[in-house]
C-alpha cells in the first residue's frame, strides 16, 4: 500500500506531494512511520483501560492543525516534530513490549498520515502473534476511502467529533471542512464496526462555545444513538506559550452543568462524562522517557530509544 504516498491523497488535504521521495505536505510527514512514544495508558475511557492500561503509540505529525492540541511537540511542533523513524519490524517489537506489558489493546492515536505504513505494520504484528484488539484514536479527519483500508486491522474506534461548525473548525482546527469530512469519516466507522460497543465518539467542550456542542450533541441523538457510544470530554486546556488563537480559560461549572443537561434533553445515555477538569498538571512532554504523569502511564518505548 506504500503506493498511496508517491502522490498523496490519503487525506482530505489532497496534498499530491511525493513522499515516497521525501516531499511532504500539510501533515509534514514523508511516507516514513515516526513514533513519538508508546506507553500504557490509563487516561482513556474505562473499557478501554481494563485492568491493564491501553497500549498507547503516539505518532508523529498530523493532518489537522489543533489551536490547542495537547501532543503538539510531535503533532506540530514550534520547530520540528518530535519522533524517530521506525521499520515495520521496530513497530512489531513495540507492539509485542506493549502486550507484553499488560496492554489491553494497541493503541494508534492520530495515525490518519500513515494509514499504509500503520495497517502493514499492524498486520505485521498480528503475524508475529499480537493478538489483542486495535484501537483507532483519530480526530476523524479521514476519508472514507482511506477508513477502507483499516477495516481488515481495526477492532475499535476512538474518533473525535470536534465541531459542526465551519467557522470554528476553520479558526481552532485549521479545517473549515472538518464538519462534513468527521461526520462523513465517523458514520463510515460506525458502519464497519456494526455494534455500538466498538465506537466511541468523543467530543471536547469548548469553553465559551457550548452551541457548537449542542449542535454536536443533536448530531449525536440523530445519527449515533444504539450505534455508538459517547464520551463527553471536559479537559479543554490552554497551551501556554502557544501563538494560535484559542479559548483562554477552562470550562465552568455552570457550562458543564448545562450541557450534561443536553444529555438528557437529547436522550443520550450510552457512553462516558469526564469529571469537571481544570489545570495543566496532566499535559503531556514528549521531551521526557514518560510523557504523562507516573499515575497515567508506564513508558514503554521513547523516541529517543535506539531499540
Amino acid at each position: 500500500m506504500t503506493h498511496l504516498y508517491s502522490s498523496c491523497t490519503l487525506c482530505p488535504r489532497n496534498c499530491n506531494v511525493n513522499r515516497l521521495t521525501g516531499e511532504t505536505g500539510f501533515c509534514g510527514e514523508t511516507a516514513a512511520l515516526r513514533i513519538g512514544a508508546a506507553v500504557i495508558h490509563r487516561g482513556e475511557e474505562p473499557p478501554l483501560v481494563g485492568t491493564g492500561g491501553s497500549g498507547t503509540i503516539f505518532i508523529s505529525g498530523c493532518n489537522l492543525g489543533c489551536a490547542f492540541c495537547q501532543n503538539y511537540q510531535i503533532s506540530q511542533g514550534e520547530k520540528e516534530r518530535l519522533g524517530r523513524t521506525v521499520t515495520a519490524e521496530e513497530f512489531t517489537k513495540i507492539c509485542k513490549a506493549l502486550r507484553d506489558k499488560g496492554a489491553e489493546n494497541i493503541n494508534i492515536v492520530t495515525g490518519s498520515h500513515a494509514i499504509p505504513t500503520i495497517a502493514e505494520g499492524l498486520a505485521a504484528a498480528k503475524n508475529a502473534g499480537v493478538q489483542i484488539p486495535v484501537l483507532w484514536n483519530s480526530s476523524a479527519y479521514e476519508t472514507t476511502e482511506a477508513l477502507e483500508l483499516l477495516k481488515d486491522s481495526v477492532d475499535i474506534y476512538l474518533p473525535d467529533l470536534k465541531t459542526l461548525d465551519s467557522e470554528i473548525a476553520d479558526k481552532f482546527f485549521n479545517a473549515p471542512d472538518y464538519p462534513q469530512t468527521a461526520s462523513s469519516a465517523i458514520l463510515k466507522m460506525i458502519e464497519t464496526a456494526n455494534t455500538k460497543e466498538k465506537v466511541i465518539i468523543r467530543h471536547l467542550i469548548l469553553p465559551g462555545f457550548l452551541e457548537s456542542s449542542r449542535t454536536v450533541l443533536r448530531w449525536f441523538a440523530e445519527n449515533a444513538v444504539g450505534r455508538a457510544q459517547l464520551s463527553l470530554m471536559t479537559q479543554y486546556t490552554p497551551i501556554p506559550n502557544r501563538k494560535r488563537p484559542m479559548p483562554n480559560r477552562f470550562i465552568t461549572e455552570d457550562e458543564y452543568e448545562k450541557v450534561l443537561g443536553w444529555l438528557e434533553e437529547f436522550g443520550i445515555e450510552d457512553g462516558f462524562c469526564q469529571e469537571l477538569v481544570t489545570g495543566s498538571e496532566w499535559l503531556p512532554d514528549f521531551n521526557k522517557q514518560n510523557p504523562f504523569s507516573s499515575e497515567l502511564s508506564v513508558p514503554v518505548w521513547h523516541f529517543t530509544s535506539q531499540t
